[in-house]
């Protein structure tokens, strides 16, 4: 999709897990407000409902942000019996990730064109899934010409081994963002990342988990976009 010169550059968000749509669109209000002449973000829900129990950690903004995920979303589960997810998680075998792939097909299809799309956490791992199957030509109505992806990190499932290839690594243009306090994705798992995609770019900040939004924080976004329009 080539962009007209001054047109905002159309975002396809995929939020975090146990977040949906409208909790991820509040959540990066502060990013839409930073690049509002710059992109129309566009979000949309994981096919998958998740049960609330206690002992997951959902993959909330640490910030002063009201309100909550009244319907908890998740892309994929590690554990296939809980239905629940944990991405440190080691697995044979996940739950849910097929359904994932065609719901954003669908966004795509209904929503689109997109120029772009950007993940967060959870989100953030399934777009650098996205961005293999495109690579692979395995999705012909995936056409992104950038990624970017906030906290994100290589999946710890065996059966997802098939995105990744440092030897070949991804062409998409990238930008990854990742918090140096992060409690619930270790900086260190963003960066493991980092090598499945060619010419990476970098911005990290020193809080923890949330899209990082701060004034110092923009021209390290436009410059990237800027590529693109």
């Amino acid at each position: 999709m080539a962009n007209v010169a001054g047109t905002p550059l159309r975002i396809l968000c995929i939020h975090g897990y146990r977040q949906n749509a409208g909790s991820f669109r509040e959540k990066t209000g502060a990013l839409r407000k930073l690049l509002k002449k710059q992109v129309d973000l566009v979000y949309t829900s994981a096919p998958h409902s998740i049960q609330k129990v206690c002992d997951e950690t959902p993959e909330k903004e640490m910030g002063p942000v009201a309100g909550g995920d009244e319907d908890p979303r998740g892309w994929w589960f590690s554990d296939t019996q809980a239905r629940s997810f944990n991405a440190g998680q080691q697995c044979r075998a996940s739950l849910g990730l097929e359904e994932s792939v065609e719901a954003v097909r669908g966004a795509v299809r209904d929503q689109g064109p997109f120029d772009g799309v950007l993940g967060f956490s959870q989100g953030a791992a399934l777009v650098a899934m996205l961005c293999s199957l495109q690579a692979q030509n395995l999705e012909p109505e995936f056409r992104f010409r950038f990624a970017i992806l906030v906290a994100g990190f290589p999946s710890a499932c065996e059966e997802h081994g098939r995105f990744y290839d440092a030897a070949a690594p991804l062409p998409i243009p990238s930008l990854h963002v990742f918090g140096l306090e992060d409690r619930v994705i270790p900086d260190s798992m963003s960066r493991e990342l980092l090598r499945y995609f060619k010419d990476p770019l970098l911005l990290t900040h020193p809080g923890g988990h949330f899209v990082p939004a701060a004034s110092a924080h923009r021209q390290t976004y436009q410059e990237f976009l800027r590529k693109f329009q």
